[in-house]
């Protein structure tokens, strides 16, 4: 561990005792806002203070270990202690390895927004059928995560394609924030972009390996007490009938919803529910989402003329990873990282892709603290 990062967790330490006189005054719950907030964060510096505290100590295992060895060597009588020390320190090494990540996690900046639910847009892209199919299974592979995370998930708006795959598909999905305050979008912010997938088709009679792509956008659902005022009389609104399954009620009556906001051109529906009130509500949000990411994006833009991140842009036209199914093989291009169990992470096991991509966004996010503090 770097110096800025040791000297970050020295001032975590210091900011718990403050927060601890803070919470132990008299007059702390005359402001319930101020109170929670401050509950918060000391529930977070907690978690920071007991894993460095775990890690210093197991640093000092390691150094009583390291020590124990050279004195074990300078004894021929002493095999069975080095023996004991060079089993310390492995331990204490993997140990201290993974606690360095985990601390790493906990450093990051938080955005305001990481612990919002989140709207998941999945669209086929290139590959006509072959693409809605890959669509198919990128819901299915969120679908699972989500479950792995005991989040829920929400169909709002579908387009099934003929083979069974889906042209495009949203999906909100929300559940609780880990320790750190992280839930839902500060998990999955960085699948943003566009996704390649390699194999073979099940259509190809020929063997031949093709090449198709979608693009995800991962959304903040909007806090509705801070929410972007939407003049009614830039929207139109059209009802119809929904399509697909819903048995008889829903197919009979106009309670799909689709909301166009006229100034920008962007469009949100929903058919999710059998009440036309509940999907035009749900509408809206997606709607409200949308341009409040299409704002950022064109912030995002113009940062890019002086800096670009190498995570964080989630610009959607980015090819940011690619699924090869011969070889097993997913290859996110952004941090270079590969892993070859894709089947696996095809039924949801993306806990080393999200968390490789965190502690790549942390590392450029504390990099730039750092440079900030030395000029």
């Amino acid at each position: 561990m770097n110096l800025f990062l040791r000297q970050t967790l020295e001032r975590q330490l210091l900011r718990l005792h403050e927060l601890d006189a803070l919470l132990s005054a008299s007059d702390v719950v005359t402001d319930l806002a101020r109170f929670r907030d401050l509950t918060r964060e000391h529930a977070q510096a907690s978690v920071v203070a007991a894993q460095y505290t775990r890690l210093t100590r197991r640093e000092a295992d390691l150094a009583s270990a390291e020590s124990m060895l050279r004195e074990a060597r300078n004894d021929s009588a002493a095999a069975d202690l080095a023996a004991m020390a060079e089993e310390e320190i492995a331990a204490a090494k993997s140990d201290i390895a993974q606690l360095d990540e985990a601390l790493q996690l906990m450093l990051i900046p938080k955005d305001p927004d990481d612990a919002r639910a989140a709207f998941i847009e999945i669209r086929a892209g290139t590959g006509g059928d072959e693409s809605a199919l890959f669509a198919g299974d990128l819901l299915r592979m969120y679908t699972r995560f989500a479950e792995r995370q005991r989040w829920q998930v929400e169909v709002i708006s579908e387009s099934v394609s003929e083979l069974g795959g889906y042209k495009e598909v949203v999906l909100r999905i929300d559940g609780p924030t880990d320790a750190m305050g992280v839930g839902v979008y500060g998990k999955l912010r960085f699948e943003s972009g566009g996704h390649r997938v390699q194999r073979v088709p099940a259509t190809e009679t020929q063997g031949r390996i093709h090449t198709s792509a979608c693009t995800v956008a991962v959304l903040p659902e909007p806090d509705e007490t801070m929410a972007i005022q939407i003049n009614p009389a830039d929207l139109r609104i059209d009802t119809y009938r929904a399509s697909g399954a819903g048995g008889q009620h829903i197919n009979k009556t106009d309670s799909a919803v689709r909301i166009t906001h006229i100034p920008t051109g962007i469009v949100a529906e929903c058919q999710d529910d059998r009440s036309q009130h509940r999907n035009k509500a749900k509408a809206l949000q997606v709607l409200s989402a949308r341009i409040v990411e299409k704002d950022r994006q064109e912030r995002a833009a113009r940062d890019a003329a002086t800096r670009k991140g190498l995570v964080g842009s989630g610009d959607r036209s980015d090819r940011i990873r690619t699924y090869h199914f011969p070889q097993g093989r997913l290859t996110d291009h952004r941090i270079n990282l590969t892993l070859y169990k894709l089947q696996t992470i095809m039924e949801g096991d993306l806990e080393d892709v999200v968390t490789a991509l965190q502690i790549a966004r942390g590392a450029e996010l504390l990099a730039e603290l750092e440079g900030a503090g030395q000029r």
